[in-house]
C-alpha cells in the first residue's frame, strides 16, 4: 500500500515537472523569437550607419550566400544564426495552424524547388534529404509530390506544384525528392521547362544491393496484403535463356546509365551531383559536405548532427540538443538471401553500365 502511495506522488511529480519543463520551452522559444526580431532590427539600423560611414569591413556576419547559386545576381543575403532560430518557428507553419496575417507578417512563401533529389528509388533519397534538411537554408517537402512524373497532377499546372512546396523565407532554398522522376521518360522536359538552370542530385547504391532493396520493399508490401510473390532469382533471371532479365523494373532501375543519359539531353553534366548511397550510410558526413558545396550553402552540417544508433543500424539526426530524428523504422529492411550465383551474374551484368556512368559523371564509386 504504501508503495503505491509512493509511486502514485512519484508520478504526479514528474508530471508536473515535465509540465513546468514544456512551459519553460515554449518561454525559451517565444524570448529567442523576439530577441531574434530584436537583433535583426538592431544590426539593420548598424548596417545602414555602417555603410553610410563606409565602415563595414571586419564586421561581416556569416551569411548564406544564396545567389550564387541560384538565381539572379543581387539576391539578398540571409544571416544564418537568424534561420537556425526560425527553424522552429517554420515547424509551426508546416502544421497549417496559421493565417494569411502570419504568413505575411513572417515574409514567408512558397517556392518552387532549386533542387530536387530525382532518384534513385531505394538509394537513400529519403535519407538524404532528411539530412540535408539539417542545414538551416534548406527547406523540404515533406511528401513526394509526383508533379513530374504523373499525367494527371502535371496537368494541374505549375501553381499547383508550388502550393505544395513548405513555407520558407526568401533567401532559403526548397528541396523535394520523388525518386520515380530518373525513369520517368518525360521528367527531364517538363522540369527543363520549369528551370533550366536546377540543381539535380542522383543518389545511388551498387546496382546488384539496390535491385534486391527494390524487391525487398516489394515483397514486404505483398505480404502485408498476404500476397505470395516470386523469388527474387526468378524474377532476375529470364528462365528461358537464364540470363538477366531486362524486363524486370528493379533491374532496369538500376541501369544507371541509360536513364542518365536521357536526362543529359537536357541539362548539362555540370548540374548533376552523385551521391554515393553506400557511403551516406556509413560516412554520412562526407557526403553531405560534397552536396553542400554543390548547392553554393556555407558548409553546416557537422558531425554533431550525425549520430549513430546501434540499435537501429544507421545515423540518425540531431538537430539540436531538444530534438533529435531517426528514420522510419521501414528504412533499413534486412534483404531475403540470394543465390550467389545470381548475384555474380547481375554484378557481371552491371559492369559495363557501371563503368560508362563512372566516365559520363566523373565519379568512381566502389563497386565491384
Amino acid at each position: 500500500m504504501v508503495k503505491e502511495i509512493v509511486c502514485v506522488t512519484l508520478a504526479t511529480e514528474i508530471t508536473k515537472m515535465y509540465g513546468e519543463i514544456t512551459k519553460l520551452y515554449v518561454d525559451l522559444y517565444k524570448y529567442i523569437t523576439i530577441s531574434v526580431r530584436l537583433l535583426e532590427s538592431k544590426e539593420s539600423t548598424e548596417s545602414q550607419n555602417e555603410i553610410k560611414s563606409g565602415n563595414m569591413i571586419g564586421k561581416l556576419q556569416p551569411i548564406c550566400p544564396i545567389e550564387g547559386r541560384f538565381g539572379a545576381r543581387g539576391q539578398a543575403e540571409f544571416p544564418l544564426r537568424a534561420l537556425q532560430f526560425k527553424r522552429g518557428l517554420l515547424h509551426e507553419f508546416r502544421k497549417g495552424n496559421v493565417s494569411k496575417d502570419q504568413v505575411r507578417l513572417h515574409d514567408l512563401v512558397q517556392q518552387l524547388p532549386k533542387a530536387i533529389i530525382i532518384g534513385v528509388r531505394k538509394g537513400g533519397t529519403r535519407a538524404l534529404l532528411e539530412m540535408l534538411n539539417l542545414h538551416p537554408a534548406v527547406v523540404k517537402a515533406s511528401q513526394e509530390i509526383h508533379f513530374f512524373d504523373n499525367d494527371e497532377n502535371y496537368a494541374k499546372g505549375i501553381e499547383w506544384y508550388r502550393k505544395k512546396m513548405p513555407f520558407s523565407y526568401p533567401q532559403q532554398i526548397t528541396i523535394e525528392k520523388s525518386p520515380a522522376y530518373f525513369i520517368t521518360e518525360e521528367v527531364p522536359e517538363r522540369i527543363y521547362k520549369m528551370n533550366s538552370s536546377i540543381k539535380l542530385l542522383i543518389i545511388v547504391r551498387e546496382p546488384t544491393t539496390r535491385a534486391i532493396s527494390d524487391y525487398t520493399q516489394v515483397l514486404e508490401g505483398k505480404e502485408r496484403k498476404n500476397k505470395t510473390y516470386y523469388k527474387f532469382e526468378k524474377l532476375a533471371i529470364d528462365p528461358n535463356t537464364c540470363e538477366v532479365n531486362t524486363k524486370y523494373k528493379a533491374v532496369r532501375t538500376s541501369i544507371y546509365t541509360k536513364h542518365l543519359e536521357r536526362w543529359l539531353k537536357y541539362f548539362p553534366i555540370e548540374q548533376f551531383h552523385i551521391v554515393d548511397g553506400d557511403r551516406l550510410i556509413t560516412e554520412p558526413l562526407p557526403e553531405l559536405q560534397l552536396v553542400e558545396k554543390f548547392l553554393n550553402l556555407p558548409p553546416r552540417i557537422s558531425q554533431y548532427n550525425l549520430y549513430f544508433n546501434a540499435t537501429r543500424g544507421f545515423y540518425c539526426l540531431r538537430f539540436n540538443i531538444i530534438f533529435n530524428k531517426c528514420l522510419a523504422g521501414s528504412k533499413g529492411r534486412i534483404h531475403p538471401e540470394v543465390d550467389p550465383s545470381v548475384i555474380t551474374k547481375l554484378r557481371k551484368f552491371f559492369h559495363p553500365f557501371n563503368q560508362k556512368f563512372y566516365q559520363i559523371t566523373g565519379r568512381t564509386l566502389n563497386w565491384p
